[in-house]
């Protein structure tokens, strides 16, 4: 039996790779063109356009997402959103979830995938995490993203939760970029990444269903760096309770 499901997922895995490579090429042409209008004007059009790819590569490979708001979303409004992170299919989910214009912040590496990398530093922003000069110049990237509108997402544990913990430590990032230009931040949840794909292996990609959780925003209004422990914590324990509270397949 085991060997039976281990050859139906390889063959459910190379048909879901197929599709994403053959729209990602379909789509690759249009990105070129309106990466030329620059970072704001063509990283938002780049992002429709990975947006309209997840409406297509989604639901062809069974994977059925929604989005749940505990609390009304302003779409027109700039967020520092927060999520956790314990599947590579993590990036694929979240153009299904962020339905406005973001920048996501990622492992620089992975730009140097022929084609897709193309696509990843013009719809990201990039940082070699080991290398502080190129954090901090990523951090007055996102900034400046901000500044002009645009919301930014980070996964604020830096890599995979393998802990069992419903999340691990946080770093600082994401709530300094918070109090430095005064923006709420916004916890989502990924709720079911981690049964759709696990961390340990891409093979173990499958169909099923796929939620994304928004929760209240964390005001950061008349914050200061004095603050910035406590605003973490507070985020930390927030997303914390709400994994438990819906049972997050992975908690040990």
């Amino acid at each position: 039996m085991n060997l039976l499901k281990r050859s139906l997922l390889l063959i459910y895995f190379i048909y879901a790779l197929v599709l994403f490579v053959a729209w990602m090429l379909f789509f690759f042409p249009f990105i070129v063109l309106v990466s030329f209008l620059g970072p704001v004007r063509g990283g938002n059009l780049i992002y429709k356009i990975c947006m309209i790819w997840g409406e297509i590569w989604f639901p062809l490979v069974g994977i059925f997402h929604k989005n749940i708001f505990e609390f009304p979303h302003d779409k027109n409004h700039p967020y520092i959103f927060v999520a956790n992170h314990l599947s590579f299919l993590d990036a694929a989910i979240l153009v299904k979830t962020f339905r406005q214009p973001v920048r996501p912040l990622g492992k620089e590496e992975i730009s140097k995938i022929p084609v897709f990398g193309f696509i990843y530093r013009n719809a990201i922003v990039t940082v070699h995490r080991s290398d502080a000069r190129d954090r901090a110049k990523s951090v007055r990237r996102l900034k400046r993203f901000v500044e002009k509108g645009i919301s930014i997402l980070i996964f604020p544990e830096g890599t995979f939760n393998e802990t069992g913990k419903p999340v691990k430590g946080f770093f600082d990032g994401a709530f300094r970029i918070a109090i430095e230009t005064q923006t709420p931040i916004k916890p989502v949840l990924f709720l079911d990444a981690y049964d759709r794909m696990h961390f340990e292996h891409i093979l173990t990609l499958n169909p099923g269903r796929s939620r994304a959780i928004y929760l209240e925003p964390v005001p950061v209004e008349g914050l200061t760096m004095k603050d910035l422990p406590a605003l973490r914590e507070k985020v930390y324990s927030i997303m914390d309770k709400k994994l438990r509270e819906y049972n997050a397949s992975w908690i040990k």
